[in-house]
């Protein structure tokens, strides 16, 4: 049985609920026809590659001073956008989001910082971040650049 699919792949059949023995009124079952399909998208669901380009790398900490009174931003405002991008597409809360990043800078063999989730969002509402929501209908692509 499919669960949080908005439709039904061709790899499924439906199977008549009116010959079963269950008198409660249910969702119809499903009978998987093509098993290599079935597994192949069961191993895509899952699948994530993950790639920054060295440019926002370099770009994660912010050396620039402002000039004025008190402790300038630690994170740049690359950083920031790229925790909120994840953040959106996931759908993953603050301390999600963190731990996310740590273990993709972590698997990725890159020693820097992550903001944590109060400084994210402190500083998510003073940006003016504009990220557009999209049916996942498809494999979704991110790439982050320093752009």
């Amino acid at each position: 049985m499919i669960r949080g699919y908005g439709r039904i792949p061709g790899w499924y059949k439906s199977v008549d609920m009116s010959k079963s023995k269950s008198k409660s009124k249910s969702k119809p079952q499903y009978k998987v026809k093509n098993w290599s399909e079935y597994d192949a998208s069961l191993k895509q669901r899952g699948s994530l590659t993950f790639w920054l380009s060295p440019e926002v790398i370099e770009q994660w900490l912010n050396y620039k001073k402002t000039g004025r009174k008190g402790a300038s931003n630690t994170y740049s405002n690359v950083a920031i956008e790229l925790m909120a991008t994840l953040s959106a597409l996931y759908s993953l809360a603050g301390r999600q989001t963190e731990g996310f990043l740590e273990s993709i800078f972590s698997l990725m063999g890159v020693n820097l910082p992550v903001p944590d989730h109060s400084t994210l969002s402190r500083r998510l509402s003073k940006l003016n971040i504009d990220i557009p929501v999209m049916p996942a209908t498809e494999a979704i692509d991110l790439v982050v650049d320093s752009t």
